[in-house]
């Protein structure tokens, strides 16, 4: 049985290793980007670069967005819907507020669609690797009908109705980055404190501080690249929003808050950085103290 056309959406650091993920697993792809080179840098081997939305998701029987934030995934909805046949599944792979979430589910229904929030965590390299953790908001069959997508970029969980998908991402990019800024400020201490940050790091991994993000941003920030992966511009959009649906719950996120903050303090000249350079807002309220001798390298 042939493969289901998909329109891909967002051909930047993420959506395009997802994308030649899919062209590989043999789906016919139509990508499209804002920035209509993106898109055609990858034609070829199953993808068709779209000169419109319209044109992109023309005949597709699912859409996958990946797009920049919320506001950009209601726009394309809008754009998309006069060629969307009725049944049309959209994923929404994006990082969004579950409230504009929420209005997509309901836009796309009260179309005749159907829709996934799914987002998606894991960088640049799991998105290359197929290895995603994708957190899937909607039903059970829409769902279903999604998995064999879902398989070709990572592990899939179905965590609630529309909106949950979200939610789930929301909580993924606190623990991301509030740790991120503690292993920042664990590794200036020790360095400020007279020990090797280094070791201290290799000797802390494999206890109960240990976690992918001491040994991937940690690594980072102890060879001082900040060249992305994760940008600090999308961790302080993801923070904004988890601080948005902590208000709408009712919460006080002290931890959340102070991390926003960090990430805020650094976005107006290293927005582009990886977002391991939190360390780089913890040493500019520490004078003098630095991780390491060496350079920054930014992009």
């Amino acid at each position: 049985m042939p493969l289901p056309v998909v329109a891909f959406l967002g051909i930047g650091l993420m959506g395009r290793p997802m994308a030649l993920r899919l062209a590989g697993a043999g789906y016919a792809l139509r990508a499209w980007n804002r920035s209509a080179a993106k898109a055609q840098a990858i034609e070829g081997a199953g993808i068709v670069a779209g000169a419109s939305v319209l044109d992109a998701v023309a005949g597709a029987a699912i859409v996958v967005s990946m797009l920049a934030d919320g506001a950009a995934v209601e726009a394309a909805i809008e754009a998309a819907l006069p060629a969307m046949a009725p049944g049309t599944l959209w994923i929404d792979m994006s990082s969004t507020r579950h409230d504009e979430a929420l209005r997509m589910h309901a836009r796309l229904a009260g179309e005749g669609m159907r829709c996934l929030d799914a987002p998606v965590s894991g960088g640049v390299l799991g998105a290359e690797a197929g290895t995603l953790a994708i957190m899937a908001g909607g039903s059970l069959p829409d769902f279903n009908a999604a998995a064999p997508l879902f398989a070709v970029l990572g592990n899939a969980q179905l965590v609630g109705p529309g909106g949950s998908g979200q939610v789930a991402k929301l909580c993924n990019q606190l623990i991301v980055g509030a740790t991120i800024s503690v292993v920042a400020e664990a590794l200036l201490l020790a360095q400020a404190a007279g020990a090797d940050p280094g070791a201290v790091r290799d000797a802390i991994r494999g206890g109960f501080a240990g976690s992918r993000i001491l040994e991937l941003h940690g690594e980072r920030m102890l060879a001082r690249n900040f060249v992305p992966g994760g940008q600090v511009k999308s961790q302080l959009k993801d923070m904004h929003n988890v601080l948005a649906a902590a208000g709408a719950a009712g919460l006080v996120l002290p931890m959340t808050a102070a991390a926003t903050r960090s990430y805020a303090s650094i976005a107006a000249d290293l927005g582009g950085a990886d977002h391991a350079a939190a360390l780089l807002a913890l040493e500019r309220i520490n004078p003098g103290q630095r991780v390491g001798e060496g350079p920054d390298v930014l992009p």
